[in-house]
């Protein structure tokens, strides 16, 4: 008999794991752009200052049989982020009828708190119910780092609870969180407009049109100042010539006296 024969078959060696499937368009870049206007806010003492910014939002669509995908960025003028900052992926499985977010670590925004990630979470709310509001969404891990900070998780929390998503924790510390699986028909396609407003190009040539006039009527006036400021060093000069010369008058007619006075 072999020695394979004889094996014992508890301590036969474990068949290979399944290679997990690449997914495509793996360099799908952002395709459509719309400007964001994010609306000044107050100053947050956790986030620091929230003045009137313009941020750029991108995506881009994929299709095939299998599956489809929406890719969605937000740029910032000025201001590099990180690979994972600013992303977001909708992945639809039309076989599963599931739809998964990426990346699986959650959606990290620059600048935060200012009302992005409810957009975001809104726009896949969004595209996803365009045709495919039957489909489900996956549950998933949330990232155990926003737990550290008790503002940071619940505010985390309120967005997502917002959009329609339900928050289970495994422990008290609030560390092991995650959001339940859910139909995408329940997740809510709204944001907060007071704080994100989608900017249209007539609103943006307008806005550019306002700020010129703004620039010449602000040139305008500064020329005018400088005119003035100009007449009054004139007159100014002027002035000091005048006192100059009646100093010295003053002066030439007190030594004439005082001449006159010690010569009698």
């Amino acid at each position: 008999m072999t020695e394979a024969a004889t094996q014992d078959p508890s301590q036969a060696p474990e068949a290979p794991a399944e290679p997990a499937v690449a997914l495509p368009w793996a360099d799908v870049a952002t395709e459509h752009h719309k400007m964001l206007r994010l609306l000044p806010l107050p100053t947050d003492r956790a986030t620091g200052a929230r003045p009137l910014r313009f941020v750029q939002f991108g995506y881009a669509e994929r299709h095939d049989q299998a599956r489809s995908l929406l890719r969605m960025g937000i740029e910032l003028p000025g201001q590099r982020t990180r690979k994972e900052q600013n992303h977001l992926d909708v992945w639809l499985d039309h076989e599963t009828r599931m739809v998964s977010f990426e990346p699986a670590s959650g959606l990290q925004m620059e600048p935060a708190n200012r009302g992005l990630g409810r957009f975001m979470l809104a726009q896949a709310a969004l595209w996803a119910q365009r045709k495919h509001g039957q489909y489900r969404l996956e549950g998933g891990l949330l990232a155990s780092k926003d737990g550290l900070n008790e503002e940071t998780r619940l505010r985390r929390d309120h967005t997502l609870r917002t959009q329609g998503l339900d928050i289970e924790y495994a422990d008290a510390q609030h560390l092991k969180g995650r959001y339940k699986e859910l139909a995408i028909s329940a997740m809510q396609p709204t944001w907060n407009t007071e704080k994100v407003q989608i900017v249209s190009i007539l609103d943006s040539a307008n806005m550019l049109q306002v700020a010129e006039q703004n620039l010449q009527e602000q040139e305008a006036k500064l020329r005018q100042h400088e005119e003035r400021v100009n007449k009054y060093r004139r007159d100014d000069s002027g002035l000091r010539f005048t006192i100059a010369c009646l100093v010295a008058f003053a002066v030439f007619q007190a030594g004439l006296l005082i001449w006159i006075a010690t010569h009698r």
